[in-house]
C-alpha cells in the first residue's frame, strides 16, 4: 500500500523553513505546518499553509482536549506583529486534527501466548496507537507465536521465516477509514529487544507505532519514504518517553 498524499490542485502553498541542530548546523526545508512534540504529551502546531498572506496559525494542544488555545499571528505592515486569540477549530487548515482521532481497538492472543512475559496492556497500547494516529481508525493487534507469524508471513508475503511485525491495512483509497490488523511475534520481538539493547517495552512500543503508521498508508520502500517514516516513528517515540529508536546502542 502507497503512502497517501494530498492531490496537487488542494495542495496549500508551503512555508520556507530553516531548521538549526545543537551545532548551528542549518537545514533548509520546506513545510505545510510545523508541530513542535513535547516530552510531557503537549504539542505546538504551527499553520503554515497561509504564509504567503503573512497569516500564521498557532495551536496549542494539551494531554487535556479541553484544555486547548489558538493563536492567529498577521504582521500589521509595520515591523512589527498583532496577535489574536481565536477558537481553534477542531481541525487545522491543513488537516492537522487539534484533537486527538478516535479509535476502536481490539487485542487478540494466538495459542499459548497470553500471559507471556512483557506483554504490554490494552490502555499501554491504546496509548502508543493514538500517538501516531492522524485520522480515526479501527484497528487489531494481535500477539502471535513464532509459528502462526511464520505461516502468516510466508502465506501473504512468500517469507518463510516469522518477522516482527506484519500490517494488514484494508483501506483502498485516501478516503477510506483506516482499518488494519497488526500482528506482533513475540518470540522476534524479545529477541531483537535483547540483541538491540533495549528495553521489551520499548521495542513493543516502536513497533505497534511503525505498524500504525503502516496502517494510515506509510511505507519504506525507498530512501524518501522510509526517512519520513522514521522520522515520524522517531517523534513519537521521543513524546512517549523513550529513546531515539534508530540510535545504535553503546
Amino acid at each position: 500500500m502507497t503512502r497517501r498524499t494530498p492531490s496537487a490542485a488542494a495542495a496549500p502553498a508551503a512555508a520556507s523553513l530553516i531548521l538549526f541542530d545543537a551545532d548551528g548546523r542549518a537545514r533548509k526545508s520546506h513545510a505545510h505546518a510545523l508541530r513542535v512534540q513535547l516530552a510531557d504529551g503537549r504539542s505546538l502546531t504551527l499553520d503554515l499553509s497561509q504564509a504567503a498572506d503573512g497569516v500564521v496559525a498557532l495551536v496549542g494542544e494539551h494531554n487535556d482536549p479541553r484544555q486547548r488555545a489558538g493563536l492567529l499571528v498577521r504582521p500589521d505592515g509595520q515591523d512589527a506583529v498583532a496577535v489574536a486569540v481565536t477558537a481553534t477549530p477542531a481541525v487545522t487548515t491543513t488537516g492537522t486534527p487539534a484533537t486527538p482521532p478516535a479509535l476502536e481497538l481490539d487485542v487478540q492472543y494466538g495459542d499459548g501466548v497470553r500471559g507471556r512475559r512483557g506483554l504490554p496492556s490494552a490502555a499501554r497500547l491504546q496509548t502508543w496507537i493514538r500517538s501516531a494516529l492522524f485520522a480515526d481508525a479501527e484497528l487489531t493487534v494481535r500477539f502471535v507465536d513464532e509459528e502462526e507469524g511464520r505461516t502468516l508471513n510466508r502465506g501473504f508475503r512468500g517469507k518463510d521465516y516469522a518477522t516482527n511485525v506484519l500490517t494488514f491495512a484494508y483501506a483502498e483509497s485516501e478516503d477510506d477509514p483506516v482499518s488494519a490488523d497488526i500482528v506482533l511475534c513475540c518470540p522476534v520481538v524479545e529477541r531483537e529487544a535483547r540483541e538491540q539493547g533495549k528495553t521489551l517495552e520499548a521495542h513493543y512500543a516502536h513497533l505497534v507505532v511503525h505498524g500504525a503508521l503502516h496502517a494510515q498508508g506509510y511505507e519504506h520502500e525507498d530512501d524518501g519514504e522510509a526517512e519520513e517514516m522514521e522520522a515520524i516513528e522517531t517523534e513519537t517515540l521521543l513524546a512517549l518517553g523513550f529513546a531515539d529508536p534508530y540510535q545504535v546502542q553503546s
